[in-house]
C-alpha cells in the first residue's frame, strides 16, 4: 500500500488573526466617541434674530435740495 500524503493539523492562527475583529471594534468606538464628543450643535438661526441694520432711520426731513439746471 502507497502512501499518498501525510495529515497534519494546520497551524493555528497568529494573534492578529484571531484578534483583529476585537481590534477593529475598540478602534471603531474610539473613533466614534472622539467625533462624537468633539462636534459643536448647530445654533438654531431663529433663536436670535439680528436686526436688519444698526442706525435708526431719520426722524426730519433731509435738508438736501434738488438740483436746478442751469440756463
Amino acid at each position: 500500500m502507497a502512501v499518498i500524503g501525510v495529515l497534519t493539523e494546520p497551524t493555528p492562527p497568529s494573534w492578529w488573526q484571531a484578534n483583529r475583529h476585537k481590534v477593529y471594534l475598540v478602534t471603531g468606538l474610539i473613533c466614534g466617541y472622539l467625533i462624537g464628543s468633539h462636534t459643536q450643535p448647530v445654533p438654531d438661526p431663529q433663536q436670535h434674530p439680528h436686526p436688519g441694520h444698526t442706525t435708526p432711520a431719520p426722524t426730519t426731513p433731509s435738508t438736501h435740495t434738488a438740483l436746478r439746471p442751469t440756463a
